[in-house]
């Protein structure tokens, strides 16, 4: 078996903008700390989730430098690193390196695209010159592009190539992927109202957008799994879709972070072109936390 770089909660950590719309270090430092206490079990930074797509390369670097010098090695820390520009990619993923990130997530190349055979010479170029482990990201209804499993098999090929978070919500490439793959290839679930069924493929985890306001739930859930507790791990899954939903009632980050601010947080606004939650969603969102009980 590789490298294995978490099991249970990986946190897809949101990030806290300031009036202006500078990053807020000081709530990104809560943030982090809140979810180590929390027991979350990995953190990714620079995801979908933090907004990287509004990111400027400087302040990804900071983010990244930021959260691992804030985690003090007590949960990894994975830095979104992933993008449309291959040479760009190898710079990030080498810089978050040299700042001491514990692995990479990698999503694949958005608008220009590829064939799957450059998917494969894309990711062997920035696993060719970084020596962390590398979670692949496929989440095609974003980057209008999919992993297909013959793919992760050529790439589970490679020895830094160590997982992939699978956001495609097709639990039967998925369990085409567990199939293929084996030890080769940890699989993640993308989706959070897919834990337990990709746990059941063989999963060892999630990367979580619910864990930003409940991460004790979501790694207690996939250890219930773990510890044979099936019956429990089911029914924390299940109660929790309705507040799952409600954080994708509109585009990611867009609810989370509504909900981190109705929670006590100060994360402010999302970037444009993301805007604030609309009145309906709100409702949504605040009716699904209330009912919320753990």
């Amino acid at each position: 078996m590789k490298h294995i770089i978490f099991k249970g909660c990986g946190t897809a950590l949101v990030t806290p903008f300031k009036e202006d719309g500078s990053i807020d270090f000081e709530e990104l430092k809560k943030l982090i700390e809140f979810q180590i206490l929390e027991g979350a079990d990995s953190l990714i930074i620079c995801g979908t989730t933090s907004e990287s797509a509004t990111l400027s390369t400087d302040e990804k670097k900071e983010v990244i430098k930021f959260a691992v010098q804030t985690a003090k090695k007590k949960i990894p820390i994975i830095a979104g690193t992933g993008g449309n520009n291959t040479k760009t990619c190898i710079q990030l993923s080498q810089y978050a390196q040299s700042v001491g990130a514990d692995a990479l997530l990698l999503v694949t190349p958005y608008y220009n695209k590829t064939t799957q055979a450059g998917l494969i010479s894309h990711f062997k170029a920035i696993a060719e010159n970084t020596n962390l482990p590398i979670i692949l990201y496929n989440v095609p209804s974003r980057t209008g592009i999919n992993i297909e499993p013959l793919t992760c098999l050529e790439l589970s090929k490679i020895d830094n190539i160590v997982a992939i978070k699978e956001a495609s919500s097709n639990i039967s490439q998925i369990a085409k992927i567990a199939s293929l793959c084996k030890d080769n290839l940890t699989i993640y679930s993308g989706n959070d109202d897919q834990t337990i069924p990709i746990l059941s493929l063989g999963g060892l985890g999630v990367i979580s957008v619910l864990s930003n306001l409940y991460p004790k739930y979501v790694h207690d859930m996939v250890y219930d799994y773990f510890s044979g507790n099936i019956k429990r791990a089911t029914s924390l899954q299940l109660q929790a879709l309705d507040l799952i939903d409600s954080l994708f009632c509109e585009v990611n980050p867009i609810p989370v972070k509504y909900a981190m601010n109705y929670i006590g947080f100060n994360c402010g606004k999302p970037r444009l072109p993301l805007i604030e939650l609309s009145d309906n969603g709100k409702e949504k969102l605040i009716n699904s936390i209330k009912k919320f009980v753990y």
